[in-house]
């Protein structure tokens, strides 16, 4: 599975490129920008990738548990290092918490469960926000496996590319914090029922767990429709699009699904994540040479996302170098610090000093392999030792609860290549 972590160390880099460059490479983001925006194009590909991999991953085990054990495993300590991280910056002077201070409670809150975009919360660091979005994929997902129904990908991203565009420009955003009761109040229900549901869906058996995860999915699917952050809700529906899009491709790569229907999927899909965006752009009140400027950007970050996936999933047999896969097994830890590095490098020595073109070029690239450095550092440290110990932590819970098995009727022989694909995960 080298092809996926080619495209996450390209998709990572992206989204690097599009917090450096105003501070180093103006001149070059000018001539970018007038085309695409890296930023978005780099979390869609990260969206595809997700789609991808992690029903794989749910599917191999048939256990929600071990996914949920190795979810949290995967994701929180560098998560949580990440929030110290803009903290301690914070504390010495070098860097915001994007308005956290003034409601730390509701932070926290919105915070606790990565899913800050559709609270009302503040995103620290600013990247966390695509976050949201995989959580409320993960809870789908829980809630479709339990239900016997998860293969349909292709239906569950045709149907958010139709709501995208049907709904996406009538959707309000952050309603429920804002119209129905305070933040605060909002952030711990939501937190509260999503627990209580996912915990439901863990630890009991029968129609109980199911029920658990019908409740939980409906709650982060209600605070994507209704709650949703700086994003808007066609922006949120496509990306919830594109997440089943890469499943479905998943499938048809199994054999599960013929490549034509995949392949129809994923035209269509990412089409209508196109037309809503060109569609219900009206949104952002911006007009004339700017609307075209940002449709612009829209049309071919969502289309050239697509085109990478699909060249990565063509050339999947094709020798990866080594240095291009080991940036995808980076790719996170470069994705949620680049931030914090880029706010030590303003305060510390762009701010108030103005450079030639040449230094800041120079700069520029220090600063990439300084991130590259930091990240492979974390990722040897914190990462991997921590992927490691919720493997023996799933271990456990196996021994000492038995094995978390879904019913028969929804788990899949897997053979191994599936092992592999989900070990990835």
């Amino acid at each position: 599975m080298a092809w996926l972590d080619a495209l996450r160390g390209i998709a990572a880099l992206a989204v690097v490129f599009d917090h450096l460059s105003p501070y180093l490479l103006s001149e070059i983001r000018t001539h970018v920008y007038h085309w695409v925006d890296a930023g978005e194009y780099g979390v869609f590909v990260f969206f595809l990738i997700s789609g991808y991999i992690v029903p794989a991953s749910l599917e191999r085990k048939g256990s929600v548990r071990t996914f949920w054990v190795s979810r949290v495993f995967r994701l929180y300590p560098l998560y949580l290092l990440a929030i110290g991280g803009a903290l301690l910056l914070w504390v010495v002077g070098q860097g915001s918490l994007r308005g956290a201070a003034a409601d730390p409670a509701t932070s926290v809150f919105a915070q606790l469960l990565m899913m800050g975009n559709v609270l009302a919360g503040p995103n620290v660091p600013n990247v966390v926000w695509s976050l949201s979005y995989e959580m409320v994929f993960y809870l789908l997902l829980t809630a479709l496996f339990l239900g016997g129904v998860h293969k349909r990908s292709g239906w569950y991203a045709v149907a958010f590319g139709v709501a995208a565009v049907a709904l996406g420009g009538v959707l309000p955003r952050q309603y429920f914090s804002h119209h129905l009761s305070s933040p605060y109040l909002i952030a711990a229900l939501a937190d509260l029922v999503l627990i209580a549901g996912l915990g439901i869906a863990i630890t009991l058996r029968g129609r109980s767990r199911l029920a658990g995860a019908v409740v939980a999915g409906v709650a982060a699917l209600a605070l994507l429709a209704f709650n949703g952050g700086w994003i808007y809700p066609w922006e949120a529906l496509t990306i919830m699009g594109l997440m089943f899009t890469g499943t479905a491709l998943y499938r048809a790569e199994q054999g599960e699904y013929p490549w034509s229907r995949a392949i129809a999927v994923a035209v269509a899909t990412i089409a209508m994540g196109i037309a809503a965006g060109l569609w219900h752009s009206h949104a952002w009140h911006i007009y004339g040479p700017a609307e075209v400027l940002w449709e612009r950007r829209w049309f071919f970050a969502l289309f050239l996302a697509g085109l990478t996936f699909g060249a990565g999933l063509a050339g999947r047999h094709v020798h990866v170098p080594r240095w291009m896969a080991w940036l995808g097994l980076i790719s996170y830890s470069i994705y949620l610090l680049h931030p914090l590095l880029i706010e030590v490098l303003y305060t510390s020595v762009l701010r108030g000093r103005h450079y030639s073109y040449a230094a800041r070029i120079g700069m520029a690239v220090v600063f990439f392999l300084v991130t590259i450095a930091v990240s492979s550092v974390t990722y040897l440290l914190v990462e991997r030792p921590m992927q490691n110990l919720g493997r023996r932590v799933a271990k456990r819970l196996d021994m000492r609860f038995g094995p978390d098995r879904a019913p028969e009727r929804v788990v899949r022989h897997a053979g191994a290549r599936d092992y592999a694909t989900a070990e990835r995960a």
